[in-house]
């Protein structure tokens, strides 16, 4: 039997605030197979850490490879030592949801195939997001600057325009000028550019985001333009050190921020944790080092991602600190439910209700955000249930904590409801 809270968080739609999802063509016709749905995901790190080859995992992952009996042989042993994991969690949800798998075994793979077959069908992607992980949309990352309106699923897709190579001091000059006939030669050309990318792709966007904290420092330094213009000198000419490339990355990163607050677009960072396993700088990634940036830039709204992970309760008192920080709990349900159970709780009783948002898969296929929000729902859930259990908050108070959470706040940053209307309105006429 259901509690109140439990029944509102299962049939409350959630809002996913950071996929990397694969479009509908890419998802029909060259999406994953059997095992890449399963195991194509964050747990993949996991099975080498506990023990499995790299080119073991490789092949696990290969659908060129027919037997998939033999590609999972090769990581049973690995994967009976993460099962328990956040990540391993993960995959038996995806096993049991999707494919009524109980135990994953070569037979029940095997007796699974036919169910997979009619999961890539045209449709289904949306259908799983919407329909069966009850996701009121998605915002995603895919690595590009274009954000045009997903014909797939018009006003459920968002896209973020993706900012990591400006703020990494490597534009992509070739695309850069593909998207906006701009030939960059100097930082005037630059800025024209990133200027003319907003006005081209802003409207439609949910979000400015960036990665580039697994490629430098999250540390910010104002840079002046004559600064930036040597920099970007020596990277048009091929010279550049990387010195160079954290000043340029500093320069651009500002003028992003600066033409986010223009056009009323929220700034999304990775912080903390690296995706794979054998390399995480953690110097690079406290969400502290972002202290001079938030202080530059008030007006902004920046999205920290993650939780900061290992540096959660760094990233509570951020929040805490400064108006102008948002929290996306994207991928830490995974990483580590305990921990992202007790993060919420400490916010609860810390940072104002209306800046946290619980949820994104942080994923590139449908069924592992699936199974990322049946997770997250359910970890969630405990996490509030403990507050009612100790009566720190009443059922009724839960509730409408967990509505901020899943959805309110989410629809208030982003402007949800108006950027639905942009994209049904442009898709008529684009």
């Amino acid at each position: 039997m259901l509690t109140n809270l439990a029944h509102y968080i299962q049939q409350t739609p959630l809002c996913d605030t950071h996929e990397h999802l694969e479009k509908e063509t890419g998802y029909v016709e060259k999406g994953p197979d059997l095992l890449q749905n399963l195991f194509g995901n964050y747990v993949s790190a996991d099975l080498v850490v506990a023990g499995a080859s790299q080119a073991a995992v490789d092949t696990l992952l290969n659908p060129a490879e027919p037997d998939i009996v033999a590609r999972f042989n090769g990581v049973r042993a690995a994967w009976e030592a993460v099962r328990h994991t956040g990540y391993g969690e993960a995959v038996r949800i995806i096993a049991r949801e999707l494919y009524a798998i109980e135990e994953i075994s070569p037979a029940t793979l095997e007796a699974a195939q036919s169910k997979h077959a009619a999961l890539r069908q045209p449709g289904q992607r949306l259908h799983l997001l919407r329909d069966k992980a009850n996701l009121d949309h998605v915002q995603v990352d895919d690595f590009a600057l274009p954000c045009l309106p997903d014909p797939s699923g018009v006003d459920f897709f968002f896209y973020d325009i993706s900012w990591v190579n400006f703020c990494k001091g490597t534009p992509e000059l070739d695309v850069i000028a593909k998207e906006t006939g701009i030939q960059v030669s100097d930082l005037a050309t630059l800025r024209q550019a990133m200027e003319a990318i907003f006005e081209k792709y802003a409207r439609y966007a949910i979000a400015i985001k960036s990665q580039h904290a697994y490629n430098r420092t999250l540390f910010w330094s104002e840079r002046t333009d004559a600064e930036a213009a040597q920099a970007l000198t020596a990277y048009l000419q091929k010279s550049a050190t990387e010195a160079d490339q954290l000043c340029l990355g500093d320069w651009c990163w500002a003028r992003g921020v600066e033409l986010g607050i223009a056009h009323d677009l929220p700034f999304k960072l990775h912080t903390g944790y690296y995706a794979g396993h054998s390399r995480m700088p953690v110097d690079y990634i406290r969400a502290g080092n972002l202290c001079a940036l938030l202080a530059k830039y008030p007006q902004a709204r920046f999205v920290l991602m993650h939780i900061a992970y290992p540096y959660n309760d760094e990233l509570v008192a951020l929040a805490k600190h400064y108006p102008n920080v948002y929290v996306d709990m994207c991928w830490a349900w995974s990483i580590d439910p305990y921990t992202a159970g007790d993060f919420v709780r400490r916010w609860v009783h810390t940072v104002p209700a209306n800046k946290l948002f619980i949820f994104g898969g942080d994923t590139f296929w449908a069924g592992g955000a699936v199974a990322y929000a049946y997770q997250a729902r359910q970890w969630f859930t405990r996490a509030l249930q403990a507050e009612i259990d100790q009566q720190y908050l009443t059922e009724n108070e839960a509730i409408q904590l967990a509505g901020r959470f899943m959805h309110d706040n989410q629809y208030a940053c982003f402007h949800i409801e108006e950027k639905k209307q942009i994209l049904r309105n442009a898709s008529r006429t684009l």
